[in-house]
């Protein structure tokens, strides 16, 4: 493993003398603010960063991962992966803790981004 110092600028990577071929980083690391910066991995932090999904995809993930962060939502989410189409008034009558619209709000919510689908089958709404 080699350690490389480099200078990142406005104008990218100035590479220590003599080591040209170290200024290959300048694409994968211009997002780092203009400092001083000793980097270990470069090779590895170039193919991290080359594999990062387009902005909008990224806001995406985030958006999913944001609906694990309830445990109502995921406590379903755990539910419906176990079980397949599961009914969600039977679920809302076991789900113990919640308000009267606790999981048919978390439900809703999930169904809204995408997550789960919905079968309704006269007045029942089955999940999955």
């Amino acid at each position: 493993m080699s350690v490389v110092t480099l200078t990142l600028g406005p104008a990218g990577v100035t590479a220590p003398a003599g080591k040209p071929e170290q200024a290959r980083m300048e694409v994968c690391t211009s997002w780092i603010p203009m400092t001083q910066h000793t980097i270990v991995d470069g090779d590895r932090v170039c193919e991290a960063i080359a594999h990062l999904p387009d902005p909008e995809t990224l806001h995406d993930w985030v958006t999913r991962f944001a609906l694990l962060a309830d445990q109502t939502r995921l406590a379903l989410l755990l539910c419906i992966h176990n079980a397949g189409e599961i009914c969600v008034s039977d679920l809302a009558r076991r789900h113990r803790g919640q308000g009267q619209h606790g999981v048919p709000g978390a439900c809703g919510c999930l169904r809204a981004h995408g997550v789960v689908a919905t079968r309704r089958d006269g007045r029942t709404i089955h999940t999955t």
